[in-house]
């Protein structure tokens, strides 16, 4: 069996990716424990958020592709959000079966107590990190992104 060899690139980036891998999963179970007296989870949370911040309604597959998430796991959740009352569904002008997901007001208010609670633990967490230094992880990242994002088929992403 042959053997690749990584590029110190490749290395550097493999370590990147597995340090990114554990902080996913830390920041995910941060966020469950912030958000749970709201009845939220990380997830429900970001879907939320993809809603509050697309430019217009969009349906459940246009926010998964934007999420970069599976529509089927964005449509269970949003089905979940739904049942909870904090997005409803309106008609899509553009398409007779793709309703568009809109936050209702309860899902505003939900949606603000959540923020309002990240808002200062995100700048506890970020004490003693340089914002050059944040900055320059998130272009990595968004450049990293950007790459793996046109490489991927468009049936891959929906």
């Amino acid at each position: 069996m042959l053997k690749s060899e990584r590029t110190p690139a490749g290395d550097a980036l493999t370590n990147l990716m597995l340090d990114l891998f554990r902080l996913n999963s830390l920041l995910l179970t941060a966020g469950d424990r912030l958000v749970a007296r709201l009845g939220l989870t990380s997830a429900r949370w970001q879907i939320l958020g993809a809603i509050v911040h697309a430019e217009r309604p969009q349906p459940v597959a246009w926010l998964a592709r934007d999420l970069g998430a599976n529509r089927q796991n964005v449509q269970r959740i949003v089905n979940d959000l739904l049942a909870e009352g904090l997005v409803a569904f309106e008609a899509n002008p553009h398409h007779r079966r793709a309703q568009l997901v809109v936050l209702t007001d309860k899902g505003r208010r939900t949606f603000d107590a959540a923020m309002a609670l990240q808002a200062p633990w995100a700048n506890s967490l970020s004490e003693g990190l340089a914002v050059k230094d944040l900055q320059a992880v998130h272009r990595v990242v968004t450049a990293l992104r950007k790459k793996l994002e046109s490489n991927d088929e468009p049936e891959e992403r929906g």
